[in-house]
């Protein structure tokens, strides 16, 4: 498993940025600190799914993206469910309420700016939502934030964006995930893609 993304340096009333990309400010509003929003927990290696029964267990709005991936062991081959990005998990909570995550075993921080979390777009958990509710086969992608940017315009993932990756007679969607640097890929039909201009 990779190392986690290094906390940014001081960040004073500019919003945080990751490769580019705009991240509420540590220095959090009082609305923002009372709003739910999507961060990622940053866990101890092969802990994700302990922490997402943990975490659920307390009423917390959880969400651990899994995929199906084949495995060979002495009693013949079998189907097990792996973490799509290993060491996070993703939990929908007001600031106010992190103490209840960090409490929690085996969870390390929550991913951020500065010693802060940094929300995550709902769009972004949204698309991964709906990639996995799908009958779509989805598997971990090296991190990819450059190339050519594509939005999905039919089917269960309509309007997610990512960047498209060519195969001979396939084409890959790269979804990314900028602020843990984590990235999933999905086969689909080109026909379903159009530029982002």
């Amino acid at each position: 498993m990779g190392t986690p993304p290094p906390l940014a340096s001081a960040v004073t009333a500019p919003p945080a940025r990751s490769n580019g990309k705009a991240y509420p400010c540590p220095i959090h509003s009082p609305t923002e600190y009372f709003r739910p929003r999507w961060y990622a927990a940053y866990t101890c290696a092969r802990h994700e799914k302990r922490v997402a029964e943990q975490l659920r267990a307390r009423s917390i709005d959880t969400f651990l993206p899994l995929y199906r991936a084949g495995r060979r062991w002495k009693n013949g081959p079998a189907i097990v469910h792996l973490p799509l990005f290993p060491g996070y998990v993703f939990v929908r909570i007001a600031l106010r309420d992190r103490r209840e995550v960090l409490h929690v075993p085996s969870v390390v921080r929550l991913v951020g700016f500065d010693g802060q979390p940094a929300a995550i777009p709902d769009q972004e958990i949204e698309g991964l939502q709906q990639l996995l509710a799908g009958a779509l086969r989805a598997e971990p992608h090296p991190y990819l934030s450059v190339g050519r940017r594509v939005r999905v315009r039919g089917g269960p993932l309509e309007g997610t964006e990512g960047v498209i990756l060519r195969r001979k007679n396939s084409a890959k969607l790269v979804i990314s995930l900028e602020l843990i640097q984590r990235s999933v890929a999905v086969e689909l039909e080109e026909a379903y893609l159009q530029p982002v201009l």
